[in-house]
């Protein structure tokens, strides 16, 4: 049986990001964590493109948009819902998480989706460091693995 084994090596991959301006706090310690390991794991700077949306739901739209255009390996979703007093946390969760795999599965481009589901504020900021990282690791595993597959 030939196994096909994790690669994390960024060198020359193209990385977009697409980043939630809303709850900037966390969206931005997302796209800092997430762009310190993708330059870690060998991702050019000059390799990574980041666009902000106005919030969750703009992210597939942008992400889309990316994927079309074919200047990319993987792309990556920043952004954080945190649970309110109102129905809209569940629709901005549900709804954003169906248009990212969306674009995924129809434009076969990866997409390591990081936009935190969270009930509180401090929930989310804990989870900035690690969910940033493990996008990044994500995106670069699986655009190696698409390019071993192809």
């Amino acid at each position: 049986m030939q196994e096909l084994e994790k690669n994390l090596n960024g060198n020359g991959l193209r990385i977009g990001m697409v980043q939630s301006r809303f709850n900037p706090e966390v969206c931005e310690g997302l796209m800092a964590s997430c762009r310190a390991e993708l330059v870690r794991l060998g991702v050019s700077d000059d390799d990574i493109t980041l666009a902000t949306v106005p919030g969750a739901l703009e992210i597939p739209v942008a992400l889309l948009h990316m994927a079309d255009s074919e200047k990319y390996d993987a792309l990556i979703a920043l952004g954080a819902v945190i649970r309110g007093d109102t129905y809209h946390f569940e629709v901005v969760s549900n709804e954003s998480a169906r248009g990212v795999n969306d674009v995924q599965l129809a434009c076969g481009v990866p997409i390591a989706n990081a936009i935190l589901t969270t009930d509180t504020d401090d929930q989310a900021l804990a989870r900035i460091s690690i969910k940033g990282a493990e996008a990044a690791q994500a995106a670069i595993e699986m655009a190696n693995l698409l390019r071993e597959l192809a």
